[in-house]
């Protein structure tokens, strides 16, 4: 694995330029993805039980991703034979077919990305990045190596960043918010103008929280 590009990304940078042997072949990232979100996770190595349970728990979700145009691609330090290995191990003893690629990475890549775990050696750790079509970092997660991720709040990100970037920004639990359920909500107004007609455009708590319905 080569990298043209040092340094940890962070919320708004563009994802690092790599050139990454994969279990589906050499990709160019996020170059070859141009256009499409992407979510790019690592897990702490192969022939494990929790990244086991979760690269499944991502393959039963794989076309949920599709239909938001949305691309999955794993990565550990382990060598490209044990990535074909345990998805063949997955796919025998599971009956799960994992069709997103696994990158191969090493330590020098693995920790300017910031997924190296503190104090456990080569481990990588549940890292997570989410990148838009432009390949910009839209949200970031980091878990531990003992806990696994909930893919269904992955999903539900993607979907959500999609939303706010056409329709507004979408409240806590979205689409199933306790006050909104899934509605939009309206920037704040900027000037007591635009605050002292807000009610009467939108439904309101107050004129600086206001909703609109979902554009479906």
């Amino acid at each position: 694995m080569e990298e043209e590009k040092a340094g940890m990304p962070l919320l708004g940078d563009q994802f690092p330029e790599l050139k990454v042997q994969t279990t589906h072949g050499r990709m160019h990232l996020p170059g070859d993805l141009k256009g499409k979100w992407f979510v790019f996770f690592s897990h702490p190595a192969d022939f494990t039980p929790v990244c086991t349970t979760e690269f499944v728990a991502f393959q039963k979700r794989y076309d949920q991703f599709e239909a938001l145009g949305c691309k999955l691609i794993g990565m550990s330090i382990d060598q490209i034979f044990s990535h074909i290995k345990w998805v063949q191990w997955i796919k025998t003893e599971l009956g799960v077919e994992i069709k997103f690629p696994i990158v191969a990475a090493n330590d020098a890549v693995a920790m300017k990305l910031g997924m190296l775990h503190p104090g456990k050696g080569t481990n990588t750790v549940r890292a997570v990045f989410i990148c838009d079509p432009k390949g910009k970092v839209r949200l970031i997660m980091y878990y531990p190596q003992e806990i696994g991720r909930n893919m269904d709040e992955i999903l539900r990100a993607v979907e959500a960043l999609q939303v706010a970037d056409k329709q507004g920004a979408v409240a806590a639990g979205w689409p199933k918010n306790e006050l909104i359920g899934d509605r939009i909500i309206v920037p704040p107004p900027t000037n007591e103008a635009d605050a002292a007609k807000r009610a009467g455009q939108y439904d309101c708590y107050d004129w600086w929280f206001c909703h609109k319905p979902l554009e479906r």
